[in-house]
């Protein structure tokens, strides 16, 4: 008995500074208050392209740094990387995988924001899930970096996005710019991108519709002065978007589907279509466009996802469709005196 209370005494030290150890050494709090920096005056250019993020609802977000690292909103990044975005509340589980079927968030610009400090979380209790894999995020000396929770929306360290996008990442301080460039792949035995025009992505990672043209026009030969353009339109097939075009060059009719992330030319046809005007009516493409953003005040040439040159009961008439501000708007307009037939609108949430 003696020997079993000496036994005690002995072990009771020895369980409490294991008891110690274990609390030094648990995890840190899942939910931890934290003072960033919101900083508008960063600039994000990726590829090229500087880069204006905003949320679903529309309003701009902008980076933030903490800690000395800069974090961007994650649902930008999964429009960026052609990826949907899903949270999962009881769990709190971000998981960006498949090919996105949600529509490039449109949005106003906050010209007046300012560089301030702002309340945060630090988030060690999300987890990111990237194509059926759990990621974990470090900084450039390899120490653990979480997820920040800023007004709804989750933010991931930049320096972890350049590695899901397969970049690299660099900061110039004189301009307070950060920089994402480079190929995603570099081992291939051809890359379609080198020599080709418009190979760089534009605003929500894909090409612009000028690129678009460009691509088509190299594929047929043609130079942009010797056709007219009959239909330009942003669209999605089998969950991958794709420019729909349609020309003219003389009595040669062409339509093409440009894949609108790589600029690939995924179908092209050719038809013979008789004697016919350069421009098809009395106003040209280029004309029809300005009198649709003139009815939509704000919007601009990206807006435009679809413009066509069709004919209904024997008239010509220029379709027009523009997606803005959360609105989408569509318009028929006469083609031989620019007159709006129709006019249209509705969120794109109904």
């Amino acid at each position: 008995m003696q020997t079993n209370r000496k036994f005690a005494r002995l072990l009771l030290p020895l369980l409490c500074a294991v008891l110690l150890l274990g609390s030094v050494a648990r995890p840190a709090r899942a939910i931890d208050s934290v003072t960033a920096r919101l900083r508008p005056d960063y600039a994000i250019v990726i590829d090229g392209s500087r880069r204006i993020f905003y949320n679903a609802a529309g309003q701009q977000v902008h980076p933030i740094s903490y800690n000395g690292t800069t974090y961007l909103p994650v649902r930008a990044i999964g429009e960026l990387m052609g990826k949907n975005v899903d949270w999962k509340e009881s769990t709190k589980t971000v998981t960006l995988s498949g090919a996105r079927t949600a529509a490039a968030t449109a949005g106003t610009p906050d010209a007046n924001a300012r560089s301030q400090d702002v309340s945060a979380e630090l988030r060690d209790d999300f987890t990111v899930i990237v194509d059926g894999s759990a990621r974990t995020f470090a900084d450039a000396n390899g120490k653990t970096v979480y997820p920040l929770l800023y007004q709804g929306s989750t933010y991931l360290p930049i320096r972890a996005i350049g590695e899901l996008m397969g970049k690299t990442v660099s900061w110039d301080g004189k301009t307070n710019t950060v920089t994402l460039s480079g190929s995603t792949v570099t081992d291939a035995d051809t890359f379609s991108d080198e020599n080709t025009p418009g190979a760089a992505p534009g605003e929500n990672g894909i090409l612009s519709m000028e690129d678009a043209k460009a691509r088509a026009l190299a594929h047929a030969g043609l130079s942009a002065g010797e056709v007219t353009f009959t239909k330009e339109k942003l669209d999605r097939d089998d969950g991958r978007q794709e420019y729909e075009l349609e020309f003219h060059a003389g009595a040669q009719e062409y339509e093409y589907d440009i894949d609108a992330r790589t600029g690939a030319v995924l179908s092209h046809e050719m038809k013979s279509t008789g004697p016919q005007s350069s421009s098809g009516g009395a106003i040209t493409l280029d004309r029809a466009r300005e009198i649709a953003l003139a009815r939509v005040p704000g919007a601009t040439a990206d807006n435009v996802k679809k413009l066509k040159l069709d004919r209904d009961d024997g008239k010509q008439i220029y379709e027009v469709e523009i997606i803005y501000a959360e609105m989408e708007y569509e318009l028929e307009i006469d083609a031989s005196n620019g007159k709006i037939l129709e006019f249209s609108s509705e969120s794109i949430y109904d």
